[in-house]
């Protein structure tokens, strides 16, 4: 997975999360530049995993990841599987963007700039127009084909 580049230190880090209103700990500051920094959304497991070696246990992280979830720092979303993924908020100039998902090994990707039109019409739900709407694209990808 390629990493984006993230500038924020951990005091711009500690300053966005109490402007949020959460409390700087440690373990939040790790995982929210861990997300700001991750190239496609992450499950609770990805998190643990890459976080392992700061001593955190899984449930800590688990309610920094819906902490950050509530207060609008991050973004979750189930890409059919039932796991939940999450991704900072900061991350992406729209905060609502399709995922390519392969169908193959399950392999998440943004897909920043991509831009879906769904043209409303007379039986369109109301989340068209409110952005309650996640576009998911599957396929194989390039390791996969």
């Amino acid at each position: 997975m390629v990493k984006r580049a993230d500038a924020r230190g951990p005091s711009e880090l500690r300053a966005v999360l109490r402007a949020a209103g959460l409390r700087s700990t440690p373990s939040r500051v790790a995982v929210l530049r861990l997300l700001s920094s991750s190239a496609a959304p992450m499950s609770h497991a990805d998190v643990a995993a890459a976080l392992e070696e700061g001593g955190w246990d899984r449930a800590t992280l688990y309610r920094n990841l819906l902490d950050l979830t509530r207060t609008g720092l991050a973004h979750r979303s189930d890409l059919g599987d039932h796991v939940w993924r999450f991704e900072a908020a900061g991350d992406h100039e729209v905060t609502l963007h399709p995922h390519f998902v392969c169908s193959a090994c399950g392999g998440v990707a943004c897909l920043d700039g991509a831009v879906i039109v769904v043209p409303r019409g007379a039986h369109a739900p109301r989340a068209l127009t409110s952005g309650g709407v996640e576009v998911q694209v599957k396929g194989l990808c390039d390791a996969c084909a």
